[in-house]
């Protein structure tokens, strides 16, 4: 990869990586912000299972494309999806705006989130691409400050635009956001060079998933964690209002500023990986922490001891958003240059058909045991991944 990487300037490289994370938290504010409409939603007289549901919707898109989608972009590069991708949700986005339909809003949430689902593997492809073996790790911490950026946005604009201007008209956040993705990927990305593939290593073109379960692993390990990280993104809003008593715009504040965190916190896991030169071994033990992180925070949310169940929301909310950059790029160096788009597809297709079960199931725990129950339900579900996690594996060229 040292030709590779030495193919554009460090300013350039970074550049790309700073566009790819900018398209990604678009996709971000569209996928994981349309939940902080459930207040707005309930406060209209839905039930809480239902608005689950619609709010969900986004994701089901992104899971239904997120293979085909790294099947393009194994094809034909990363700067065509990045442009393609963000123009149909920048679409659906506005179409949404103009919508009153519950129906009709649901099915233009779904074709939003299937244009979402573009940035995922391709800008992923890009860094692994652009970045030599030991600054992916920080790269790929740094893109995946994305999704906690993009919530945080969530948070602090969407319940705002619902409360002033109604449902549909929130959606144009990320619409926006997404229309200014397409257009910088256009003009920014290079698509990484890679040999032709009747000159390409055989072992580089040899499927990754036949005789070997580590990605298999990493993928199942990476499912079971998004659980409490899609937790606390669907329901810390309601939780904070609900039951400690805070106003949506302190709530949203305080979402936000755990985003923000949390966004620190993968790049820190990034270095972390690069400097022990691994990204498995620190895995693990994000993995332990989440166990730890949630039950705690369950406990003090039973008892109502405020004092210690807000800074454990803080801490819970960066340790469960900690791991995704460190698998992203386990599984971009395992699967190798003609396998990573559909490698990063079915790891983002198995996260979010997790994530798109949190709002409707949790949601109908909540109103059946409380928020208690789901906190420490996602402590369970977190535990099951810790000795699932593989054995550790040396980074690679690829």
């Amino acid at each position: 990869m040292v030709a590779t990487t030495a193919a554009v300037g460090e300013r350039r490289r970074w550049a790309m990586l700073g566009l790819g994370v900018f398209a990604q938290a678009a996709s971000a504010v569209f996928i994981h912000g349309v939940p902080f409409l459930l207040p707005a939603l309930t406060d209209g007289g839905m039930a809480l299972p239902t608005a689950g549901l619609l709010v969900a919707m986004p994701t089901v898109g992104l899971v239904c494309t997120l293979i085909a989608w790294g099947w393009v972009v194994d094809r034909i590069g990363e700067r065509k999806v990045l442009v393609a991708g963000p123009l149909i949700t920048a679409a659906a986005g506005g179409a949404a705006a103009f919508t009153a339909h519950p129906i009709a809003l649901g099915a233009l949430l779904f074709l939003g989130g299937a244009g979402a689902a573009s940035t995922n593997g391709a800008s992923g492809r890009v860094i692994v691409g652009w970045f030599p073996p030991h600054r992916r790790g920080l790269a790929m911490g740094i893109r995946q400050t994305a999704q906690p950026l993009g919530v945080g946005i969530g948070a602090l604009a969407i319940p705002a635009v619902a409360a002033q201007h109604g449902v549909p008209a929130a959606v144009l956040v990320p619409a926006v956001m997404a229309l200014l993705a397409a257009a910088a990927c256009a003009v920014g990305i290079i698509d990484p060079p890679r040999p032709q593939r009747s000159e390409a290593d055989p072992g580089l073109l040899a499927n990754p998933y036949r005789g070997d379960g580590t990605l298999w692993r990493v993928h199942l390990v990476s499912v079971l964690l998004v659980v409490p990280q899609g937790t606390l993104w669907t329901f810390a809003l309601l939780w904070l209002h609900r039951d400690a008593g805070w106003s949506l715009a302190a709530a949203g504040l305080l979402v936000t500023g755990t985003q923000v965190l949390g966004a620190i916190g993968r790049i820190g896991a990034g270095a972390w990986s690069d400097r022990v030169g691994s990204r498995l071994g620190p895995l693990r033990t994000v993995a332990i922490a989440a166990v730890v992180s949630m039950a705690a925070l369950a406990l003090a949310a039973w008892t109502e001891w405020w004092w210690v169940a807000i800074p454990l929301l803080v801490v819970a909310s960066v340790i469960t958003v900690s791991d995704n950059g460190l698998a992203f790029t386990a599984v971009a160096e395992i699967a190798g240059p003609y396998w990573s788009g559909r490698g990063l597809g079915v790891q983002n297709t198995g996260q979010n058909l997790a994530m798109a079960a949190v709002p409707p199931v949790f949601g109908a725990v909540i109103d059946a045991a409380g928020f208690p129950a789901v906190f420490i339900a996602a402590a369970v579900i977190a535990t099951v991944a810790v000795p699932l996690v593989p054995r550790d594996r040396r980074h690679t060229d690829h």
